[in-house]
């Protein structure tokens, strides 16, 4: 998608997503917040966005998707407990492992590449990846289990 398109595209969007948004997060400001993340991510990605059957329902799956991981963040966790008695050097080799990993990431082919963010980074379940790029269930579990053994096999190296 070209560049005038895409702003278009998401200008026209975008009061629907600040809508969702909002009213998932009950604050506008954080709704704001979340529709440029969104738009971002759109745009990381918009070389792609032909390949779904409606952009508009990725746009609003990936606004509630990340307004889901805001309200899950503000409560606190044991997993978010766990992270703050880290040290300095876990949390290196923590970061710098996790940039290996998106590396890696990067080098599988976009099919398999954007299964494995939907799963992994965004949280979806395996229906609503296939729902969302219209797919069948059955290729989205083929595509993450190839993703995850070249990923393996990768960063066994």
């Amino acid at each position: 998608m070209e560049q005038k398109a895409f702003e278009q595209w998401v200008w026209e969007l975008r009061p629907r997503l600040v809508d969702t948004a909002a009213a998932l997060l009950k604050s506008t400001d954080e709704a704001e917040d979340v529709v440029q993340e969104t738009a971002l991510k759109l745009w990381a990605m918009r070389q792609q966005l032909g390949d779904y059957r409606s952009p508009d329902a990725l746009a609003l799956t990936i606004v509630r998707r990340l307004c889901l991981n805001r309200l899950r963040g503000s409560r606190p966790s044991v997993q978010q407990e766990t992270v703050s008695h880290y040290t300095p050097e876990a949390e290196l080799i923590s970061h710098e492992e996790e940039a290996r990993l998106l590396r890696l990431m990067e080098r599988l082919p976009d099919a398999q590449q954007a299964v494995l963010r939907m799963k992994h980074l965004e949280g979806m379940e395996v229906a609503e990846i296939a729902r969302t790029i219209g797919s069948t269930a059955e290729a989205v579990r083929q595509n993450l289990s190839r993703a995850r053994r070249q990923i393996m096999k990768q960063f066994k190296i």
